[in-house]
């Protein structure tokens, strides 16, 4: 960021499966090489973390978070009440977040680059009952999924995800949830719901491939009931934002969203909670840099 005097530094040095250490190291070399003025913040777990950040937050010219989507998902809450830009660098394995914003994953000190060459502009973000989020939040089938997955020890990595899909799917049946979608109600029997301020999670897959980050609006995506054999189907058309064509697929663009159910929800891969849940669009309530 042009006339930036401190910068706070936040690394998960796990994450990744130890790339956070690495790309860390990067980012303090290349700002350490410019003597542009930073300060590393850590903490013992998660918890303090977020204390410590919000406490020098007060002072600070901008944040960086090096990490995956669960650093980026605290750094969002960090940034957007304190007020200050977030510059996000690539360091997990989905990384859906920095997708969102158009840089590529492979590349993590392009971001920086911009942050510390261009203003930051302003960017929507979703908000679940006062949690922020940047890129989706979700229930139905793939909340039961993040269940098992964090409850397994192995194997490691998203091949974690894969078999605890393979694990949940035969056993899976479709909840009735309840709608307040801009003040009408609906109620739909649903396998699967999105609610999209970005436009992808799971590491790419494209589940609310419209979503844009500046319309003040929020996109729902809604799998009605198919058998098991069509979702197994449709699922590889996520990855490129096809499965929006399939006639048991809803869009649904709105301001506000509560969801009512038997269900457990997640945001940025973050497990929220038990439904029901209110989801608003917070325009303009995030400064940083996209591609």
């Amino acid at each position: 960021m042009i006339g930036a005097v401190m910068w706070l530094l936040a690394i998960n040095p796990t994450s990744g499966r130890g790339n956070g250490a690495k790309v860390g190291q990067q980012v303090s070399n290349f700002l350490s090489e410019r003597k542009i003025e930073y300060k590393v913040i850590t903490g013992a777990n998660a918890i303090s973390l977020q204390e410590n950040l919000r406490k020098a937050a007060s002072s600070a010219t901008g944040l960086i978070a090096v990490g995956g989507d669960g650093l980026l998902h605290m750094a969002i809450q960090i940034a957007a009440i304190s007020n200050i830009p977030l510059a996000t660098i690539p360091a997990g394995t989905g990384n859906d977040f920095v997708r969102t914003l158009g840089w590529n994953p492979d590349k993590p000190l392009e971001p920086l680059w911009a942050a510390l060459n261009q203003e930051p502009l302003s960017i929507d973000l979703g908000n679940i009952d006062g949690e922020y989020f940047g890129a989706i939040a979700s229930t139905g089938f793939d909340s039961l999924v993040n269940e098992r997955a964090n409850a397994m020890r192995w194997p490691k990595g998203p091949a974690k995800y894969n078999v605890a899909m393979a694990l949940e799917l035969p056993k899976f049946k479709p909840k009735n949830y309840r709608f307040n979608i801009d003040g009408k109600s609906y109620e739909r029997e649903a396998m699967l719901i999105a609610v999209g301020n970005g436009r992808s999670y799971g590491g790419g897959m494209l589940v609310c491939p419209d979503a844009d980050l500046h319309d003040g609006q929020l996109d729902l995506m809604i799998l009605n009931p198919v058998s098991k054999r069509e979702f197994v189907q449709i699922f590889p058309s996520v990855y490129e934002g096809k499965h929006v064509e399939h006639p048991k697929v809803e869009i649904i663009r709105a301001k506000s969203i509560t969801i009512e159910a038997d269900a457990i929800c997640y945001a940025d891969g973050e497990r929220i909670g038990p439904l029901p849940a209110h989801i608003l669009s917070s325009e303009s309530a995030l400064f940083t840099w996209r591609n």
